[in-house]
């Protein structure tokens, strides 16, 4: 088969690998992809993922069987809905399904609506209003642009004063642009954060292992929200007890009510999730592979991707059972000093070979591209997601940070604390 995958990032990157593993993928393209995902797979830097004829061309060009949306702008742009018009087959939920990433006012009213357990909340399209109803609530809490804003929309506020300049950082000034029309203020809950990825067919369900994100971009979780700084899988405390109650509470109900408001969604589900006092409930979905969690779960998973991905389309996915190896893999990742707010671009990337041949080691671009002289050289605020997979966490940690120092670039940043309070619990 021929398999095109939407996207350029580390994500993008961990799914084309898994893909490449595969016995039935012939040949492999991605659009725009970057200078790591190039080694495996035809890539054309020159299409953007939000160009939707294009790439129905250039799907159409390759004769591809299968484009795989893995991004959240295209999905909640429509671009499922797109290529199936166009008659090609592709795995991701359509738009009206996505909308559950893609409005969080949406997905949070559709957990009360269906019993879902999530914090409490409200939501805003006035400012004035959003500041009124802050001067009473109790601190701290929780502000969310309702659109897409790449990771980054949410802020947590210890003060009225922190509330009411998140509320004028979101729907005032536009930080997050159009994603801030709307806000949902949100009861701040405390807990164990997880995360859990889940595949799904429009009816059934199947969990992939846990993981855990490090949302904030310095050491001891300081400093602004990003994109996600590094990752483990799997999470020592998403424990089977709390497997057997998110199963039967969070995600089955979550598809089922999906599917109830006439939107089937087909794709993957991510679940992040707060282990409260009271039970595990739902802080966010998106509606694809989170990044850096797609790298730690699809390289710990023994199922072949493309088996598990025609099965959701298809609607078969009851006959599949997810296997995962019996280990741990940690991902740390590489970014530009700076980043998530300014940073420079354009330094070449030394050391990469040291990764050729080395079993359980990987590095996956996030923001990577060839330039002029045909060097790999930084282009983005993430750059490197560097995973090592071991047999205890405490290993794989050790070597994801070993293999961290074998690649260089000006203005080389990284979170050094990935994993780190769990693996010397």
């Amino acid at each position: 088969m021929k398999v095109l995958i939407i996207g350029g990032g580390g994500r993008e990157h961990a799914i084309a690998v898994a893909m490449k593993k595969s016995g039935r993928v012939d040949a492999l393209y991605c659009v725009p992809g970057n200078a790591g995902i190039a080694e495996i797979a035809e890539c054309e830097p020159s299409i953007g993922v939000m160009e939707f004829d294009r790439i129905v061309a250039y799907a159409r060009e390759k004769q591809v069987d299968l484009v795989f949306v893995a991004p959240d702008d295209p999905l909640a742009g429509g671009l499922v809905d797109r290529l199936e018009e166009a008659g090609l087959r592709a795995f991701g939920p359509r738009k009206n399904a996505a909308i559950l990433e893609g409005s969080k006012a949406f997905s949070k009213d559709l957990m009360k609506k269906h019993h879902i357990p999530t914090a409490a909340y409200e939501t805003f399209t006035e400012p004035e209003k959003a500041l009124e109803y802050l001067e009473h609530a109790r601190m701290p809490i929780v502000l969310k642009a309702d659109g897409l804003a790449l990771g980054k929309g949410v802020l947590i506020c210890n003060t009225l004063e922190e509330a009411k300049a998140g509320v004028r950082e979101i729907m005032q000034e536009k930080h997050f642009g159009s994603a801030g029309d709307a806000l949902v203020v949100e009861e701040f809950l405390t807990g164990r954060e997880v995360s859990v990825l889940a595949f799904v067919d429009g009816r059934t369900v199947r969990p992939m292992t846990s993981a855990q994100d490090h949302k904030r971009a310095r050491d001891g979780d300081e400093g602004p929200n990003t994109g996600g700084m590094g990752n483990f899988s799997p999470s020592p405390f998403y424990t089977e007890e709390v497997d057997a109650y998110c199963r039967e509470h969070i995600y089955q109900p979550t598809v089922d009510a999906m599917a109830a408001e006439g939107r089937e969604f087909k794709g993957v589900i991510f679940f992040g999730l707060m282990l409260t006092a009271q039970g595990p409930k739902v802080l966010e979905y998106n509606a694809r592979f989170g990044d850096p969690e797609a790298q730690v779960v699809l390289c710990r998973m023994k199922n072949d991707l493309l088996d598990v991905v025609d099965a959701c389309i298809d609607g078969q996915l009851d006959k599949v059972e997810l296997e995962f190896e019996d280990n741990a893999a940690v991902c740390v990742v590489l970014a530009s000093e700076g980043y998530p707010v300014s940073y420079q671009k354009g330094f070449e990337i030394t050391g990469l070979e040291r990764f050729q041949g080395k079993e359980d080691y990987y590095c996956f671009h996030a923001g990577s591209r060839f330039d002029e002289q045909g060097r790999i050289v930084t282009n983005g605020g993430r750059v490197l997601g560097v995973t090592a997979k071991g047999a205890t966490l405490k290993e794989a940690r050790a070597k994801a940070y070993e293999a961290a120092e074998w690649v260089s670039f000006a203005n080389r940043y990284m979170r050094h604390d990935i994993g780190k309070a769990i693996d010397e619990a």
